[in-house]
């Protein structure tokens, strides 16, 4: 199914199977065949992720202790754009539950690290797999945010809205953002906090956010 609609034309990323299983290889081929970007399950191992790379764009899903604990060096592999948190096969192998917030901080947190000092994207967070709560989904949006993820997993396309919504700038981060660069460059302070350079450097991330998701306002 997936070779008949790239083969039509579709556009998407393609989760393959992972490294070791029966259909590795043909996915291997498929992907290779169109050169379409990449979610690789189970990612652990740089030099995988260097063989999909020489024809594809590699989003790695880490989701076992060992990617974890090798996150660095799987998100510095060549051709990763961003990495993925597998939060349900990581909490499985792990003996918790894939909604505990506190057993995965580790997890999480160790992934946005690894994103940011490999310098590519920020990570996508794991799925929320109750489909029918939107008080537990807006509470993963805020957590994955206020981690540092830049986006999130989805298993409906439901929550589609929620996501896109939730990992946009509110109008009060916007509005904080425009007071902050209308202050100039100079080291100043902004409602009685001291704004420098790294302040200045994060308004200036949230209005781009704002622009390239469509929730600028009056900064476009």
């Amino acid at each position: 199914h997936a070779a008949d609609w790239l083969a039509r034309g579709g556009d998407a990323v393609v989760r393959i199977n992972a490294p070791g299983t029966a259909w590795w290889d043909a996915d291997l081929d498929l992907v290779t065949a169109f050169g379409c970007p990449v979610m690789l399950p189970k990612a652990e191992d740089p030099e995988v992720i260097a063989r999909i790379a020489e024809v594809c764009a590699v989003i790695p899903l880490v989701e076992t202790a060992a990617g974890i604990e090798r996150a660095l060096d799987v998100c510095c592999a060549p051709g990763v754009v961003r990495a993925a948190f597998g939060s349900v096969d990581l909490a499985t192998e792990l003996g918790v539950r894939h909604d505990d917030t506190l057993a995965l901080a580790y997890g999480r947190s160790r992934l946005v690290m690894a994103c940011a000092a490999a310098g590519v994207a920020p990570p996508l967070d794991g799925v929320t797999t109750a489909l029918d709560d939107a008080d537990a989904l807006a509470q993963d949006l805020q957590h994955a945010r206020r981690l540092g993820f830049g986006g999130k997993l989805c298993i409906h396309p439901k929550q589609l809205p929620a996501v896109t919504a939730g990992f946009a700038p509110t109008d009060e981060e916007l509005a904080w953002a425009r007071k902050v660069l209308a202050a100039g460059d100079a080291v100043s302070a902004v409602d009685g906090v001291m704004v420098d350079r790294p302040v200045q450097e994060r308004a200036r991330r949230l209005l781009g956010v704002a622009l390239t998701t469509g929730s600028a306002g009056e900064v476009a």
